[in-house]
């Protein structure tokens, strides 16, 4: 459950986002280890384990953006490129909020990057076994890509 701290810098954020771009546009990883498993990161500045990613640099395609952020999240670098999985309107954090997400299979991560500012832990879990505070969103976004179902618009 977000604290109120959480939903008081999500705002700031996205004030400040609001004045430098007109729509915000992020990035997400589905990634799955040999295993089946998902790598899931916990963020020191919001509530739950979700999906590494984050927003998309003037300039910066998905793709890069997608690699850059796993890098910085999670020590995974891409070996092959991801697939897109769908692109969602994230309503619960602005209306204008949208976040592109790509699965991927083919990587290399030396080891499990050590918690940071921004990074509290990294993991990797079976997708009927997630910690309990896993978002809403991220468990949506996990369930459709192994199910194989279309994806909802929201997220």
């Amino acid at each position: 459950m977000a604290t109120w701290r959480d939903r008081a810098l999500r705002r700031v954020f996205h004030t400040y986002w609001q004045f430098q771009r007109g729509m915000t546009l992020g990035v997400r990883g589905v990634v799955f280890d040999q295993h089946r498993r998902v790598c899931l990161i916990r963020h020191t500045y919001v509530a739950g384990w979700q999906l590494p990613g984050g927003g998309v640099e003037v300039g910066e395609t998905l793709f890069d953006a997608l690699a850059r952020e796993l890098q910085e999240e999670a020590n995974i670098s891409l070996t092959a490129p991801a697939r897109l999985h769908g692109v969602f309107l994230q309503r619960a954090v602005s209306r204008r909020d949208h976040v592109a997400v790509f699965v991927a299979e083919d990587f290399v991560q030396p080891a499990l990057p050590a918690a940071n500012r921004e990074i509290a832990a990294c993991g990797w879990f079976a997708p009927n076994a997630m910690p309990e505070e896993t978002t809403p969103g991220t468990r949506r976004r996990i369930a459709e890509v192994v199910a194989g179902t279309l994806p909802a618009p929201v997220w």
